[in-house]
Formats: structure tokens, sequence, C-alpha cells
């Protein structure tokens, strides 16, 4: 079976999302502002986990979001963090199948390539982990290698996340910036950023 090249560096973005979840200290409140303005912590994890693993699997096997998933408050289950991942997992394993590389995704009407799906997917999943991991005084894990492609998702899409205010406008960082701080700048996130 041919895995499409861009399967892995899902499982990579996954991989650090996961890892973002587990280093939410449970018992924290999760009320703290976020680099998302219009999200506290809470807000924010519940957004990132019903997209971005529920969403992930529901795009891949072209199936609606059921709408008690999108009403709901994972964070208030105390395993929310290992049933985030094993979540991960099944989607990754969604997007293992060729098929769900093939055609569109309809979005709302909007017929996206299923390949264009999968990208910006890699990229809510390392942009909002690390929205979260600052929120909570966590770090994500990224390899420079993930962010140069995190940026250059940025890069071709942000024109498009900016008419929706889905990002902010480019941060400057300094010359000696690393990959991942030139992909969060590109997104509109400020890398020096704290709760």
């Amino acid at each position: 079976m041919n895995v499409h090249p861009m399967h892995p560096f899902l499982a990579r973005a996954a991989a650090a999302a996961s890892g973002v979840a587990a280093a939410v200290p449970a018992g924290q409140p999760l009320d703290a502002p976020t680099p998302c303005g219009e999200f506290d912590t809470r807000a924010l994890i519940n957004h990132w986990v019903l997209y971005t693993s529920h969403g992930l699997e529901h795009r891949a096997r072209r199936t609606e979001l059921p709408g008690e998933l999108v009403a709901r408050d994972f964070t208030a289950d105390a395993d929310w963090r290992s049933a985030y991942a094993a979540q991960l997992e099944r989607a990754v394993a969604a997007w293992g199948e060729p098929a769900a590389w093939e055609g569109d995704v309809d979005l709302g009407g909007s017929p996206v390539p299923a390949v264009g799906i999968a990208r910006m997917l890699i990229i809510e999943l390392v942009l909002h982990g690390w929205d979260v991991a600052r929120a909570v005084g966590a770090e994500i894990e990224v390899d420079d290698e993930l962010a140069l492609l995190v940026r250059e998702i940025v890069e071709e899409n942000a024109e498009l996340y900016r008419q929706y205010a889905g990002f902010a406008e480019t941060v400057s960082v300094p010359d000696d910036a690393s990959a991942w701080e030139r992909a969060l700048a590109a997104s509109g996130r400020d890398p020096r950023w704290k709760a």
C-alpha cells in the first residue's frame, strides 16, 4: 500500500499535539488567556481536540462531525488527554488509507482537494498545539523539517486565513530565529508570547 508522502508529516504533527496534551497539568484551571485572543485555555483545547482529532478522522472518511461532538466539553473528562491521543491515532490511521488523499473534501458546499485539507490540518495540529502549550507553560516538539513544511503551508494560506481572522499579520523575528519561530511568526504568532 502506497502511503501519501504527506502522511508521515501528519503523523509527526499528531505526535507533537499529543505530547502537548499530555503536558497540560491535571487540576490546573483552564481559564488562562491564550495566544488566540478569542479563546481562553478551555475553549482553545476544546476547539483543538474537536477539529484536529475527530475532525481529522471525519475529513478522511468524508463524514459529518456529529452535533454532540461539536457541543462537547472534552476537558470535563478527566482522561481527555489520553482520549485525545487515542483519537489522534485513529485519525492518522484513517489518513493512512490511499483513498483518503484522493478527490475533494466538501467544506460546507465548497470542494477542497483532500491533500489541501490534510495540509491545513497539519498546521492546525501544531499551531494550536503551540497555543495550548504556551497557555499552560509547556513546550511543543516540532522538528525543523516539519517546521519548514508548516511555514510553507502557512504562507500558501495566509491571505485566506487573514480574511477570516484566522491569522494576524506576520510578526517580525530576529535574523537568528529558528525554522519553527519563523513558521509561528508567519502565522501572526509572536514566538515570545507568554500567558
